[in-house]
C-alpha cells in the first residue's frame, strides 16, 4: 500500500481477485480429475461385466510384459508322459539277496551274494535244488516240471535262517509236477529254456512274469517231455549251447541260432531218434552255455574231467545233429561246470 499508494479497499480488492483466481484454478484441475476418475471407474465396470474384455486385457498386458521384461528362455521345455502311481517294488529297499530252492520246492531268501546254498540245512529227505542271486526288490520266477513259471516278490520270502516255505502254499501245480529252478534279477536278462527231449528256445525274464497261482506256460514240453533247469545267457552272439544226453552224446552248437520267443516248444538243439525218446531210452539230460576260450568241467559222480577249450571245439557240430560220445567212464554226466573268463566274473 505505501509502495504503490493505494488503500485499504484497493489492496482487499486484489487480494480478493487473486484468491478467486487460485481457487478457480484449483477447482478445473479437480473437475478434471474427477473426469478422468470417473471415465476410468466406467471402463473396469465394463471389463469386469464382461469375460471377453477380461481376456482380451489380460493377454494385452501379458503380451506387453513380455516384450518389455522379456529374454530367451533359460530352462529348456520338456515334454513328459503321464505321471503313473508309483509300483509296490518302487518303494522297497534294494539289497543283494540269494533265493534259495529245495528239491521238495521249499523257498528262502539270505543277504548278500556270497551265499554257498549247498551248505545251508534243510528238512529231514530234502536237499538243496536251485539258487539265484538277485535284489530284494526283484521278482522271483520259479519254473516246474511241464515249463510252467510262477512268480512271487523277492521281499516276501521267508529269511534263511530258517527252512523256508513251501511254494505249493503259494502256487497250485498241475499234478505230478515239480519245481525245477528259480530265476531272479533284471526283467530284460535272457535265459535257455529247454526239455529232456532236447527242445529250447531264448526267453527274456521278464515275459515269464505270472500273476496267477496258476502260473503261466511258457515252455511246451508235451506229454513225455520234462523242462530242465533254465541257463542265464551272458551274450546271445557269444554264447555256445553245451547238451548232453543220459547216452553220454555231447554237442556244442550256437546259441545264437535259437529263437527268442515269450513262450512255445522251441526248435531242437540236439537229435536224439525219437523211437528211444518215446520208449524213454535216452533223454538230455544236462545243458550249459560256454564261450570261446573257456574250460568246461564235466562232474560224473564222484569223478570229473576238465576239458580244455580245444578239447571242447572238438564236439562242435551244427544244430540238431547227434555229438559225439564222452569219453568212457563220463558219459553219466551229473552236472556241467564252466570257468568263466576274467571280464564275465568281475
Amino acid at each position: 500500500m505505501k509502495r504503490f499508494k493505494i488503500s485499504d479497499d484497493q489492496a482487499e480488492a486484489i487480494l480478493e481477485l487473486k484468491l478467486r483466481h487460485l481457487a478457480k484454478l484449483e477447482e478445473m484441475k479437480i473437475r478434471g480429475e474427477q473426469d478422468e476418475l470417473s471415465a476410468e471407474r466406467d471402463g473396469l465396470e465394463k471389463t469386469l461385466a464382461s469375460t471377453r474384455r477380461l481376456k482380451t486385457l489380460m493377454r494385452k498386458e501379458i503380451v506387453e510384459d513380455a516384450e518389455k521384461h522379456g529374454d530367451e528362455r533359460r530352462s529348456p521345455i520338456i515334454e513328459r508322459g503321464a505321471a503313473q502311481a508309483l509300483s509296490e517294488t518302487a518303494l522297497i529297499s534294494s539289497e543283494a539277496i540269494t533265493v534259495v530252492l529245495s528239491k521238495k520246492g521249499w523257498v528262502r531268501a539270505a543277504k548278500g551274494h556270497d551265499i554257498d546254498a549247498r551248505k545251508l540245512s534243510y528238512r529231514s529227505g530234502d536237499e538243496y535244488r536251485a539258487s539265484a542271486t538277485g535284489k530284494s526288490n526283484q521278482l522271483a520266477v520259479f519254473l516246474d516240471s511241464t515249463g510252467r513259471a510262477y512268480t512271487l516278490p523277492a521281499h516276501k520270502l521267508p529269511s534263511a535262517r530258517g527252512q523256508g516255505d513251501p511254494l505249493t502254499s503259494h502256487f497250485s501245480l498241475p499234478a505230478g509236477a515239480e519245481f525245477v529252478s528259480v530265476m531272479t534279477g533284471d526283467p530284460d536278462k535272457y535265459y535257455l529254456v529247454s526239455s529232456t527231449f532236447g527242445y529250447g528256445f531264448v526267453v527274456r525274464l521278464g515275459d515269464m512274469h505270472a500273476r496267477t497261482r496258476t502260473g503261466k506256460a511258457v515252455l511246451n514240453v508235451g506229454k513225455q517231455a520234462v523242462a530242465l533247469p533254465p541257463v542265464p545267457v551272458r551274450d546271445v552272439e557269444a554264447d555256445y549251447i553245451v547238451a548232453v544226453t543220459s547216452e553220454g552224446h555231447m554237442l556244442v552248437t550256437e546259441l545264437s541260432e535259437l529263437p527268442r520267443m515269450a513262450r512255445g516248444k522251441g526248435i531242437k538243439i540236439i537229435n536224439i531218434p525219437a523211437a528211444r525218446l518215446k520208449a524213454g531210452d535216452e533223454a538230455v539230460t544236462t545243458l550249459a552255455l560256454i564261450q570261446d576260450g573257456e574250460k568246461l568241467t564235466v562232474h560224473s559222480g564222484r569223478k570229473y574231467k576238465v576239458m580244455k577249450p580245444d578239447e571242447v571245439d572238438s564236439y562242435y557240430g551244427e544244430r540238431g545233429r547227434r555229438g559225439l560220445k564222452l569219453p568212457r567212464g563220463y558219459r553219466s554226466v551229473d552236472l556241467l561246470e564252466v570257468e568263466y573268463s576274467v571280464a564275465d566274473n568281475e
